[in-house]
Order: C-alpha cells, then structure tokens, then sequence
C-alpha cells in the first residue's frame, strides 16, 4: 500500500506538468500561437512574453488567442484586438507614439543623468580633496 502512494506521489508533478502545458489538435495554430505570444507581454508578470509565463492570466490569454484564429483572425487583428482590450502595455515591443515616448527614452534618460551626477560627485570628491590637501600644506 505505501509503494503505490510513493508511486502516485512521484507522479503528481508530471500530471500537473502535462496539464500546464495545453496544445492545440492543429499545430498551425500552435505556431501562430507560439509567434504571437512571443511578441505579446503577459499582464500579470515581470518583463516576460506571453510564452514563457506560467499565470493563469497567461494560459487564459493564449487560450483567447486559439479562439480568435479559430475564427479566422489574421495576427495583426488579434494584436490589435488586445491592444485595444488591454493598451500598448500588452505589446512586448510597443510601438513609439508620444504615449509610450517615456518607454523608448526614459532609460537613455536615466543613464544620462546618473553619469552626469556620478561626475558631479567625482567632481566635488576631487575637489574637496585638493582643498584638504592644500590647508595641510599651509599648516606644516
């Protein structure tokens, strides 16, 4: 009796493994699927693409998205379809519009201005050396 529980328990992680990961009975559909959850962003998680997230937010997006080729969407009518859902947020790589200008520039801006404050710092740290340097040669 022990052996089949250790046996079913050993099996438990390959059963919810197969559950997670549905395929479709076409696989035409499968690689439409692959290609546009590649380019879309999961909602719920942290800088990753609609394929590799595991939310079941995620599995209801892809799920969504077999329905809307099923019914004979083209890729640009389902992107579009989400877009307007769910904003620009859904697009992996957003396209750049004055609402999403602070996406494209903001890390450039950012980098920017650290290096500038970085120099200010190394700036005012040389100098207050130099000055300490000089009142100790004053004094001796």
């Amino acid at each position: 009796m022990m052996k089949k529980l250790w046996g079913i328990w050993l099996m438990l992680p390959l059963l919810a493994w197969a559950q997670a990961q549905p395929l479709g009975d076409d696989p035409a559909v499968e690689a439409r699927l692959k290609a546009l959850s590649t380019e879309l962003r999961c909602l719920v998680c942290q800088n990753q693409t609609l394929a590799d997230s595991t939310a079941p937010l995620a599995e209801d997006l892809r799920r969504e998205i077999r329905e809307l080729i099923a019914k004979g969407m083209s890729d640009k009518e389902i992107t579009e379809y989400l877009v307007a859902r769910y904003g620009d947020f859904v697009r992996y790589r957003p396209p750049v519009k004055a609402q999403t200008m602070l996406l494209w520039v903001g890390p450039s801006v950012l980098l920017v201005g650290g290096l500038a404050g970085l120099w200010l710092a190394l700036r005012r740290r040389n100098q207050i050396l130099v000055d300490d340097n000089d009142e100790e040669g004053e004094e001796a």
